[in-house]
Formats: structure tokens, C-alpha cells, sequence
């Protein structure tokens, strides 16, 4: 374990002293895969002379990430925004429907861009994932759908809430962009709901570069969101349903194609990491690791800590300890959606029914793992958390 004595952000600016790492470790840094690979498909692409509008690249990552999966249909999109916006297009959604307000703004914002509220319900603060209880509480005459949001990967109580949509006549839809590659007692998540929506963002352990991508098994739900993220058009000159752009691009397909060759690799990295972190911080009074079901597949890209009420410094003195450090910790998804514009303005005591959200948001910290993260960073990482908890 490192011997150094770490500073805050404040001992930085009077002392002027380096911090612990030369280079930024962020949250989220992309993973890379064989950069020779991609460059052979990128050549390939330029070879073709076709680089976008649904060329071989994107034909072939759309067939081997619906084989991955165990779908019938993925329809890859140009990033997981409009693919969700697509998705809640498709599907009919109007009104009112409930999602949580612990999850990144994207998920209310695919709403709200087309002119249906988003109703946020309670999470469990185990889970961090929606309560079907709160969701219940939130259903009212203007309510067409809900969307569950895999957070962290772990898959949210699916049973549960399709049982509640059933009941009440509703849509369920899944935001997945957390959980490319997690299952859900067994079976792999994709196949749930109506849909699904994955995000391959740069952040994310499996990436695009930039994408996303719708994923099912309803012939006619896939078949009405590929005229829809083209313009609508059946064949050359024969526009059949609204639309907008929402293709992605080859050099992306090739990009993700790539990574998906090298993902098991990277998902082994993650694992380590996680395991690391649990064993650096484990008996620090107040700071706890959030585990992953041993039963059921993962990434493991979020190494997600919380600090308690009884901790000994706040959530926000260890982040800005780490930030000083060089270690750009995150604290997603803080304050939550409800605390955003203009969710804030809609419905300014959203937090009086939200008691378990604020009270994870108010403790959760986002610390970085990935390709580029060593075991050695782990322990410095665990050495300067300590220093801050126990003095």
C-alpha cells in the first residue's frame, strides 16, 4: 500500500503539490479493442466507397449483436438518445409515462423532447432500480407506459413490472444502456418488454465510438423503427411512414464489431477491478461497495461505492480528496432527473415522493475501472479513500 500522504483540493492550491497521479484516471475511458482489426474494416469501408445509409458494416454488427443477444431484431441507431426516442415513437407512448428519476437525464429527456411527461417513481435503495410499489403509486388515467432503467447493469424487476403493465393495460420498455451482456435469472437482457434500448457511447464498456441500438422479437415493431430511423423510406423514392436520421454510420459499426471481439477480455479486466475495490475498501466504516449478483452476468463497468450518514466525511469531501488526486471520481446521477430543468420547474416537490432516490444520490460515488486502470491505481485509490475516512 502506497506510503504517500495525499492533500486535499485546498493543500493543492497553497502547496502547489503534484498530485498522485501524472494523468487524469477518468470514469468511463474508453476501451480500445485490436487497433489493427479496426483498421483493416475501417480500410474496408473506404475500399466499398459506402459509408453510411445501412451499408455491410452496419448489417453485419446489426446480425452479430442480435445473435449475441439471443434477439431476433437489433436495429442499430446513430447513438442510445434517439434510439430510445425512436423506441418510445414506435411503441405509441403519449401522456404520461413513469420512469425513474435515478438514471442519467437522457431517459426523461426521450420523453419530454416529444411532448410526453415523464412521471418519475421511487427507487429501492437496495437495488437502485424502480420499486414496482412506487410505480403503482404513480399510475393515473394519462399513464400509456413505463420504462425500466437497468442501472449499473443489474437487472431491474422485470417480472414484476411487466405483471404491473399487464394489469393496468400499459407498455413497458427497458432502458439497457447500462446492460449489454447482463442476464436476468439466466436469460439475457434484450429480450424483455416490448424493447429494449442499448447505448454503446464511448463511456460505456462496449462502445461505438458513438451508437445505440433497439433490440426485440416483434417482426413488426422492428420493421416500423427502421423506416424510422430513415426517414421513413421503403426502397429508393418511397416514403411510407415519418421519420428522421437516426442511422449508424459503418466506420461505428466497424468500431463496434471490434469490441465486440475483445469484450469477454474487457469484462475480465472489470471484474478484477471490482474485486480489487472491494477488497481495498472493505472495512472502512461507512463506505460500502456495491456488489454484483454472483448468479447472473455482468460487465462490472460501474465500480459504484456509497458513502453512509455515518461515514466520517461527506460523499462530496472523498470525491473532491480523489479529484484533487487526479482520480475523476463521478458522482452519477446526482441530484437525479427531478432536481433538472425543466423537471424541477414541472414538478418542484417531485422530492417528497422520492425519499429513497435522495437519499442514494445524496451517497453514491462513481470510481474509475476499465482497460486503463491497474491494480496498483486501485490501491492508491483505496489508500487515499482511507486516509480521508479514518484520518
Amino acid at each position: 500500500m502506497p506510503t504517500k500522504t495525499f492533500r486535499s483540493k485546498a493543500d493543492l492550491a497553497i502547496n502547489g503539490a503534484p498530485p498522485a497521479f501524472d494523468q487524469p484516471l477518468h470514469v468511463g475511458r474508453p476501451n480500445i479493442g485490436d487497433r489493427d482489426a479496426f483498421t483493416q474494416r475501417v480500410n474496408k469501408i473506404l475500399d466499398n466507397q459506402w459509408l453510411t445509409n445501412n451499408g455491410p458494416m452496419v448489417l453485419e454488427f446489426e446480425r452479430r449483436i442480435a445473435a449475441h443477444l439471443g434477439v431476433k431484431h437489433c436495429i442499430a441507431m446513430c447513438n442510445g438518445t434517439i434510439a430510445l426516442e425512436i423506441a418510445i415513437r414506435a411503441l405509441g407512448l403519449e401522456g404520461e409515462v413513469i420512469v425513474p428519476s435515478w438514471t442519467f437525464v437522457a431517459t426523461a429527456h426521450a420523453l419530454y423532447w416529444q411532448g410526453i411527461t415523464p412521471v418519475f417513481a421511487d427507487i429501492d435503495p437496495a437495488t437502485h432500480n424502480l420499486d414496482p410499489e412506487a410505480v403503482r403509486r404513480m399510475i393515473t388515467p394519462r399513464t400509456s407506459g413505463i420504462i425500466g432503467v437497468h442501472l449499473w447493469g443489474r437487472a431491474a424487476l422485470i417480472d414484476e413490472l411487466q405483471s404491473l403493465a399487464d394489469e393496468h393495460g400499459l407498455k413497458l420498455m427497458f432502458d439497457a444502456a447500462h446492460a449489454f451482456g447482463s442476464t436476468y435469472k439466466g436469460q439475457t437482457i434484450g429480450r424483455f418488454g416490448a424493447c429494449e434500448v442499448l447505448s454503446f457511447h464511448a463511456t460505456k464498456s462496449f462502445n461505438t465510438f458513438e451508437g445505440g441500438a433497439v433490440v426485440t422479437d416483434d417482426e413488426e415493431l422492428a420493421e416500423k423503427m427502421r423506416l424510422m430511423r430513415n426517414f421513413g423510406f421503403h426502397g429508393y423514392d418511397n416514403v411510407i411512414h415519418p421519420g428522421t436520421n437516426g442511422k449508424m454510420i459503418e466506420v461505428c459499426a466497424a468500431m463496434g464489431l471490434t469490441n465486440l471481439d475483445g469484450h469477454s477480455d474487457v469484462i475480465t479486466i472489470n471484474m478484477r477491478n471490482h474485486s480489487a475495490y472491494t477488497a481495498a475498501l472493505r472495512g472502512m466504516p461507512g463506505i460500502s461497495v456495491l456488489a454484483y449478483d454472483p448468479a447472473e452476468h455482468n460487465s462490472h463497468h460501474y465500480v459504484v461505492i456509497e458513502v453512509d450518514p455515518s461515514c466520517t466525511v461527506t460523499r462530496d469531501q472523498i470525491v473532491a480528496a480523489l479529484q484533487a488526486e487526479n482520480v475523476l471520481a463521478r458522482k452519477y446521477f446526482w441530484p437525479g432527473a427531478h432536481r433538472m430543468k425543466p423537471y424541477s420547474e414541472i414538478f418542484p416537490h417531485a422530492n417528497l415522493l422520492l425519499r429513497n432516490t435522495e437519499f442514494v444520490a445524496a451517497k453514491v460515488v462513481i470510481l474509475p475501472s476499465g482497460m486503463s486502470v491497474a491494480l496498483e491505481d486501485i490501491a492508491t485509490i483505496g489508500a487515499i479513500i482511507k486516509q480521508m475516512v479514518e484520518g
